[in-house]
């Protein structure tokens, strides 16, 4: 027995000694790797073992020695032209495969809720239903991320739900990014060759959030937090009290401009008393989001809300529960002047019980003080599910309600930020996704980037144009720089014009966005847009090297902020990737806004051609154009075009209120009505000649 034992505990031993190499997480098999690359790979194995890394597109085996203290190695990976598919084998006495890996073109895919939307899943793009079934393309991979918050950049890739990298097919694609899986899919297909792609999103997020704390410490409104972060050392505590402090201090301020408490105490709500008169207050149907309401839109900031509720006598001095929905964010709820909830969170669903001592017959007063620390805020329920209840009686609550404001969260004195402090753990906090949603990727050699974010930044725009630009720059430094990744070989184009027009080969890593779409309600008049002020800033990014933009101001909608058309979105990605990264000579852009002559009352408007773009389509009843004159009041204008020559057309604005034009501006809305675009249909973006300051 005792030598049994004994043989027993040599074979566990030598089992301890055989180890396995540990590789990046973001090499699997199924994965794309960028092709025509060296990729200086850092992996560990068993600690002082020589590793044989056999790669089959050569057949040829190279041996390194992993450090004899940590089992680190690191090895020059030559990736070939695209082709595929390829077995990768790493042996240190115990064998690592990977199969069916390609080399191909390989792009991270990031931003909010438009990136993230999936084909089917909670999204459901137009005809989901044949896209899924459709999904089979073995030369497109996945790659999710899983969402994960972190304080500090972290090298662990956090896996969702494709594991890894997955080969494209209808399980998959489900879950998967639409605007990421579409732009794959049409790419490949015109290359015909393995296109990778890799989804680190997270729905409701703000740029700050993506970028580096370094990118942020140069940002006006960060440079404070930046400075107080790296003071800790990054130490967690440190950190956890640092959050705490500066929510304290904000909370105070929040509390004490309330001119509905008394004292900024939520228990002595002045506003919440019944005899308060709110006749003075705004009314609005209920229930909706605010910025759904006329005077709440863009609003962040406390506003309370109040309506008269008649109970019948049947049921005075009996409990009730109210049923009010999700709030977005947090809410203080009154009965009759006393306090009967409080909830933080804006996806929870508020249930709250009034005690019967003050439930009285007649008229009883409902107030529901709401805080919106940003996003659309206020009631997010149902008509149907909004009531008060005894037993299985209800009463809707539904209908007119009045409101007003207090304090408006841009005033208090993080206004330059313009947003609350944010938790360590909370997908706002700066650099937070940065540091455990792209900084893993790092090593991961990529063609660009593909982004659509912004909506969580509206009412920021002068801050997001620095912000934006300064992640921009920050991720194509970071990017790549442990690989060499040659230059896909352009094809010459033939025609004089396309070869002048042609984007120069640009040394930045390619950064493609779509700009937000079109969203709310429809208005023809709306210089102080919130919206078109983030769509101007993010159009100025375009001066940074290898940096371009997809329109999308015509395939939005007015009551949601996804839009379903998540394929012309992937395609119109595509075309600026096809053009300006890969030489083909596909369309990818309306010419740029360069200049206004105004002659006789009327505003001639020359357009620039630039890389990929293509000449205006011909049209006499241009919708979207506005125009202003000394008095800067706007007023709808008429707009057509004028053929100059081949190449070129011109739009003329006139409009009769105005006497002497000095500005147009052009889809300057929330959700503008226009309708200028290029000979094969990409819209033109919205721009605007003045520089007057309508929006912060």
């Amino acid at each position: 027995m005792k030598r049994i034992v004994l043989s027993l505990a040599a074979i566990f031993s030598a089992a301890l000694i055989q180890a396995e190499v540990t590789l990046p997480g973001w090499m699997s098999s199924n994965m794309v790797l960028q092709q025509r690359t060296t990729v200086k790979l850092q992996a560990t194995a068993k600690k002082g073992a020589t590793v044989k890394i056999t790669t089959s597109w050569d057949g040829k085996t190279a041996q390194v020695k992993a450090d004899k203290q940590t089992g680190a190695f690191t090895f020059d990976l030559q990736v070939p032209a695209a082709g595929g598919p390829y077995t990768l084998t790493f042996d240190d006495g115990k064998k690592t495969v990977l199969d069916n890996v390609m080399a191909g073109e390989v792009w991270f895919c990031s931003g909010q809720s438009n990136m993230e939307m999936p084909v089917k899943g909670w999204g459901m793009v137009q005809n989901w239903e044949q896209e899924v079934q459709a999904a089979n393309h073995p030369l497109v991979r996945l790659f999710q991320v899983e969402k994960v918050v972190a304080t500090t950049p972290q090298k662990k890739v956090p896996l969702g739900h494709t594991k890894g990298w997955a080969v494209c097919s209808p399980a998959m694609v489900e879950k998967f990014s639409a605007a990421a899986y579409f732009f794959a899919r049409e790419v490949s297909q015109k290359l015909g060759i393995a296109v990778g792609v890799v989804n680190s999103s997270w729905g409701g997020t703000p740029a700050e959030s993506w970028a580096s704390l370094e990118a942020l410490q140069g940002v006006t409104g960060f440079e404070e937090h930046a400075r107080r972060t790296f003071a800790t050392g990054f130490d967690a505590k440190k950190i956890e009290q640092l959050y705490q402090d500066e929510i304290t201090d904000w909370m105070k301020d929040i509390f004490e401009g309330d001119k509905g408490l008394a004292d900024g105490n939520v228990d002595k709500a002045l506003w919440a008393d019944p005899a308060f008169d709110v006749s003075s207050w705004e009314q609005t149907a209920q229930p909706k989001n605010w910025n759904q309401v006329d005077g709440l839109k863009n609003f962040d900031g406390i506003a309370w809300l109040r309506r008269d509720v008649e109970i019948p006598a049947a049921l005075a001095g009996k409990d009730l529960t109210l049923e009010l929905g999700a709030i977005d964010d947090e809410d203080v709820t009154y009965w009759n002047g006393k306090r009967v909830g409080a909830t933080s969170g804006w996806s929870r669903n508020r249930t709250y019980t009034v005690p019967g001592r003050l439930v009285k017959a007649g008229r009883n007063v409902l107030t529901v003080r709401v805080y919106d620390t940003s996003g659309d805020g206020g009631f997010i329920a149902e008509a149907k599910n909004f009531n008060v209840k005894a037993g299985e009686k209800a009463i809707s609550l539904a209908g007119k309600w009045s409101w007003k404001t207090t304090t408006d969260a841009a005033t208090l004195k993080d206004k330059k930020r313009g947003v609350e402090p944010k938790s360590p753990r909370d997908s706002w906090y700066p650099s937070g996704l940065y540091n455990s949603m792209v900084a893993p990727f790092l090593d991961m050699p990529v063609r660009g980037f593909l982004w659509y974010q912004g909506c969580s930044n509206v009412g920021r725009a002068v801050q997001y144009e620095s912000l934006f630009q300064a992640m921009i720059l920050d991720w194509q430094s970071r990017f790549n720089k442990n690989s060499t990744v040659a230059p896909f070989p352009k094809p010459q184009p033939q025609d004089e014009r396309r070869r002048f027009m042609r984007m120069a080969d640009s040394k930045a890593i390619p950064f493609y966005f779509v700009q937000i779409a079109n969203y709310l309600s429809r208005k023809e008049l709306q210089p102080e847009s919130e919206w078109a002020a983030i769509r101007e800033v993010q159009r100025k990014a375009l001066q940074l090297d290898g940096v371009g933009m997809a329109v999308n101001i015509d395939i939005g909608m007015a009551n949601d902020i996804h839009p379903k058309n998540k394929q012309e979105v992937g395609r119109r990605l595509a075309l600026l990737a096809l053009n300006r990264t890969y030489g083909r000579e596909e369309a990818c852009a309306a010419p740029d806004f360069s200049q206004m002559r105004v002659a006789d009352g009327k505003a001639t408007l020359t357009f620039f051609p630039v890389a990929g773009s293509e000449m205006l389509a011909e049209n006499a009843d241009i919708k979207g154009f506005t125009m202003a004159g000394p008095d800067h009041k706007w007023h709808v204008a008429r707009a057509y075009t004028v053929g100059e020559n081949q190449w070129m057309r011109r739009v003329v604005v006139e409009c009769p209120e105005v006497a002497h034009p000095v500005a147009v501006r052009y889809a300057w809305a929330d959700n503008p009505e226009c309708n200028l675009t290029t000979v094969s249909g990409l819209p033109v973006g919205p721009f605007r000649t003045d520089d007057w300051a309508d929006f912060k």
